[in-house]
Parts: C-alpha cells; structure tokens; sequence
C-alpha cells in the first residue's frame, strides 16, 4: 500500500464563531475572501453554521468548526479535532 504526505501549504482558516460574530456586528471586518464568496453565494450564515458551497457539494460549517480557504480559493469545513490533527500556525511575512 502506499502512503502519501499532505504536502506543506499556507492556507488560511477562521473559527466559524468569529465569522458569525463579526457578521453579526462589523461585517467590514469579515476577511475579504470570506465577503466575496458570501457575495458569490458560496457562503450563506445563519445564526449557528454556515452553509459553504464545496468543490464535493454542500456542507454547514458548524458554530465550533474551522474555516478553510483552500488553494485553490475553495472553502470548506473542518472539524476542530482534525484541524488540530492537520494544521499548524505559520508566521506570517510581509
């Protein structure tokens, strides 16, 4: 059998909490790739989750789950215990 390695990408990732608490009060201060897929309808928040439109269909991001902006633009959930699993924070470089 063989085994792969997910290879060392930046992505960027919101806790979906956050999301929903800026787009409760200060939609401005939503990031804006997260304001153009809402705007795009790939995106769609409700008061508990968000409904994200998937490259493999659709998904709800619930209220403890992370947000992923993928590299290839795409959003999609992830579970917090996998997020744990599978990211680490990067410094970032201006």
């Amino acid at each position: 059998m063989a085994k792969y390695r997910k290879k060392p990408v930046a992505i960027e990732a919101w806790r979906v909490r956050e999301l929903l608490a800026l787009a409760q009060g200060d939609w401005a201060s939503l990031p804006i790739a997260v304001r153009d897929a809402y705007d795009g309808g790939g995106l769609v928040f409700c008061p508990e989750c968000i409904h994200v439109r998937t490259l493999e269909g659709a998904m709800i991001a619930d209220i403890d789950d992370w947000l992923i902006n993928g590299v290839a633009g795409e959003f999609y959930p992830v579970k917090p215990a996998i997020f744990e699993q599978t990211y680490e924070p990067v410094e970032v470089t201006t």
